[in-house]
């Protein structure tokens, strides 16, 4: 059946990042959060940023309206019972995404595809947590949103080909360029960075240079767009050295284990950017 109407499950940065991008590509979207208070702060960012937008000549304000007026929130699941796809976008932990699923698959309609933006957990798994394995892909998008062109797509070893398909061309009607990556921790993006920050971090313990010596080195000398140490700040410390101990429980290689200093910092709540300091210190 074709895809109208899309359910995003969170509305924090990355699910208030997808809901505007499926609304702004036309589909009727609705997004739920836990609570209010959450549901209207992922709204407020996702007006800001199309605000925003218009005044800097990147979107019209014909889109911006458009977009908003495809856009709903709510905190019920009852009122996703319509959704043709839904894309989960919550905390990452195993059996919180399961009982969302439960609750889901008790109001939906039978031929609605659940598609999860995890970041680290396996997807057959999480298939199999639901009344819908066949039905059931990872679709990883990456921060921000409504910029990065990327999209993973990730193919439980119970999806079906159907399924596929229609999930890498609803990725394709968003704008985005999508690749197909295997079920295993990291996919294909993080599988690759993950291990060069923790290797950054490593060397820095080291004594190589210092973090902006570091940094300006893979700015200048390899054209990255941000050295080791500032996208860890971006991140997320504690995003890292999640998705790093879940690759180490994995593959059980010493280049997946997260430094001691990884730990430390984020035992001692400096996160990065969202706390305000990480490898730098910024104000809030």
């Amino acid at each position: 059946m074709e895809i109208r109407t899309v359910g995003v499950l969170g509305c924090g940065l990355m699910g208030s990042g997808i809901a505007q991008v499926c609304a702004q590509s036309g589909y009727k979207t609705i997004v739920r959060e836990v609570d209010d208070a959450f549901l209207q702060r992922g709204l407020t960012r996702i007006k800001k940023f199309l605000e925003d937008g218009v005044t800097k000549g990147k979107v019209t304000a014909e889109v911006r309206d458009k977009t908003l007026a495809n856009l709903s929130g709510t905190t019920s699941f009852n009122e996703m019972k319509e959704c043709d796809l839904i894309i989960e976008a919550i905390v990452e932990n195993l059996d919180d995404k399961l009982q969302t699923y439960a609750g889901l698959d008790a109001v939906v309609k039978d031929h609605t595809i659940f598609v999860s933006n995890t970041s680290s957990l396996c997807v057959t798994q999480l298939a199999a947590g639901t009344k819908r394995p066949d039905r059931f892909a990872g679709l990883h998008f990456f921060n921000p949103v409504p910029i990065m062109k990327l999209v993973e797509v990730i193919r439980a070893l119970q999806t079906s080909d159907e399924t596929y398909e229609r999930v890498f061309g609803f990725a394709q009607s968003l704008g985005k360029d999508p690749v197909t990556a295997p079920d295993r921790p990291g996919f294909i993006v993080n599988r690759l960075l993950v291990p060069y920050l923790l290797d950054a971090i490593r060397c820095y313990e080291n004594g190589l240079g210092t973090l902006e010596d570091i940094d300006k080195g893979m700015k200048l000398g390899c054209g990255y767009p941000m050295g080791p140490f500032t996208l860890l700040d971006f991140v997320g410390l504690d995003t890292t050295y999640y998705i790093a101990n879940i690759m180490f429980e994995e593959y059980r290689e010493p280049a997946f284990a997260p430094p001691p200093l990884l730990k430390r910092m984020v035992a001692a709540g400096r996160l990065g950017r969202k706390s305000g300091r990480g490898f730098y210190t910024y104000s809030k």
